[in-house]
């Protein structure tokens, strides 16, 4: 994290803006970049003055296509102008780092590409669920759920999650219903609330996604 904060900057930062960041402090902060230093960061600066990772520290120089480029910056600009701000947030990291390892002459391209997304989310709200439902297919966790089905029924769910999707028309999770004893695909919008539990799924998530590709097409969402 430490070194992506200062790959995004192009001006020297001070110490404290970068501890603040981190939220750590800023002792901690001098101690990291000295670690980092010591293990071959080109960090130039010290205390009180600020800190800026030189330039030419970066990966050897990625090479790709213009077409290449066109679908990572659209595939990263739907991303940052959605509704999932921990997704967003790491688009947006991951473009600064596209940038920076690209050869010099081609840096200039990612910002270039004419072609933007047209966000679903309008309205620029945060939908926290994202990031809950994420870190449980993540962690395989299972989720207790309040949904609201497609007539306006609620019902409480615990699923197993395999997968989440991200669709033009919103997002959905693909898991195993322990009510409906099959899998369903629930839309997130219908989830009135999720509760990541600390119970393991009994099954391997990968297991659960492989059985949920080769016997299910993909049929309307529950």
């Amino acid at each position: 994290m430490l070194m992506q904060a200062l790959r995004r900057r192009r001006r020297p930062v001070t110490g404290q803006v970068l501890a603040d960041e981190m939220g750590i402090a800023l002792r901690s902060l001098y101690r990291d970049i000295e670690t980092l230093k010591s293990l071959g960061a080109a960090i130039d600066g010290e205390a009180g003055v600020g800190f800026q990772l030189r330039a030419d520290y970066f990966m050897p120089p990625l090479m790709f296509s213009e077409s290449e480029i066109e679908a990572l910056v659209l595939g990263l600009r739907m991303l940052i102008h959605g509704p999932d701000a921990e997704m967003a947030l790491a688009a947006r990291d991951a473009s600064a780092k596209i940038g920076a390892v690209l050869p010099a002459e081609r840096r200039g391209d990612m910002e270039a590409v004419g072609l933007f997304a047209v966000p679903n989310n309008a309205s620029g709200v945060t939908d926290k669920r994202l990031a809950a439902l994420r870190r449980a297919v993540r962690d395989e966790l299972q989720v207790a759920l309040v949904y609201r089905d497609y007539v306006g029924n609620l019902t409480e769910r615990t699923v197993h999650p395999a997968a989440l999707g991200y669709r033009d028309d919103g997002q959905i999770l693909v898991a195993w219903c322990t009510l409906r004893q099959d899998y369903r695909l629930f839309r997130i919008t219908r989830m009135e609330k999720v509760a990541v539990t600390d119970l393991r799924m009994p099954r391997p998530r990968r297991e659960l996604l492989h059985e949920w590709r080769t016997t299910h097409r993909l049929p309307d969402l529950t």
